[in-house]
């Protein structure tokens, strides 16, 4: 699937940008995993972190990249046994090369690892239905390129994504990325109004960003919709504790499911959130 080359004109209704791991694809036992392997790795088989455990970190909203959440989790665990980071001088290009190993597998010309298992959360489908609902949409995800790319065009079938990726822009909660999604769909598809942005992500970082984009930018509206990853939907407790989280951290809706997120879903959380807003400048 290629998205259209076709011009909105002042027509599109609203931007959504996408974030991609546990939005798109189910990343608990690729991703999450190689953070598990990694630390118990650089802290001699001695602490393997649970997924509540990177969870938790998650939370914090700084910890989008990875390879620095697996370090943190190293130095906190060495930290707990009397340690200084000083004393436990990780060897961060080591780290992230072990990390690599796992998620991308060892041979660099055809991934064989953990990236290769990943069960795929969304559709081709879906985003042809957004379009001709003069939805235009795009990416911004904390992925190396060529890792969210191998989903997107391997997986959904999308030849050409507007994709802002780890080596493009600053990390979340920096909402530059963001912006830079925003501007190349309005080049795409030539529209010159500013319809609201919806980013959908599944971290506490994610709404970060959102928050963030509010701040630097009041020229249009931005809506967080937050997504639960498959991992957080075991049983009605941890459901609800990471629904919690996301709002706190300002999600305007939380879905179980990207394909929630359908055009009449996404008119509909516009004209709350309009009549949110009317409400708080009538007060």
């Amino acid at each position: 699937m290629q998205p259209t080359q076709s011009s909105f004109g002042d027509t599109a209704t609203s931007i959504v940008v996408f974030d991609i791991d546990g939005v798109l694809r189910d990343v608990s036992q690729s991703y999450r995993r190689a953070i598990a392997d990694t630390v118990e790795y650089f802290t001699q088989n001695a602490y393997r972190p649970s997924l509540e455990e990177i969870d938790r970190l998650k939370s914090e909203g700084i910890w989008n990249n990875d390879w620095e959440a697996s370090a943190e989790l190293v130095c906190r665990y060495g930290e707990a046994q009397g340690k200084s980071r000083e004393q436990i001088q990780l060897n961060f290009p080591e780290l992230i090369d072990f990390f690599q190993s796992r998620y991308r597998g060892d041979n660099d010309q055809q991934w064989n690892g953990y990236i290769t298992q990943e069960p795929v959360l969304v559709t081709g489908e879906y985003f042809q239905n957004l379009l001709q609902a003069q939805i235009p949409w795009g990416f911004f995800s904390g992925a190396m390129r060529a890792e969210a790319e191998y989903l997107l065009q391997k997986h959904v079938g999308i030849a050409h994504p507007i994709l802002i990726a780890m080596e493009d822009a600053p990390g979340k909660p920096d909402p530059r990325g963001l912006f830079l999604v925003c501007q190349q769909l309005q080049q795409r598809y030539n529209f010159t109004n500013h319809p609201p942005v919806i980013y959908v992500g599944d971290t506490v970082g994610d709404m970060y960003v959102v928050q963030q984009a509010r701040r630097q930018d009041s020229s249009r509206e931005w809506i967080g919709v937050g997504v639960l990853p498959p991992h957080a939907q075991t049983d009605t407790e941890n459901r609800h504790r990471y629904t919690e989280k996301l709002q706190q951290a300002g999600a305007a809706v939380v879905l179980e499911q990207v394909l929630d997120l359908t055009p009449d879903a996404i008119e509909k959380l516009i004209a709350d959130n309009d009549a949110k807003s009317a409400n708080q400048n009538h007060i």
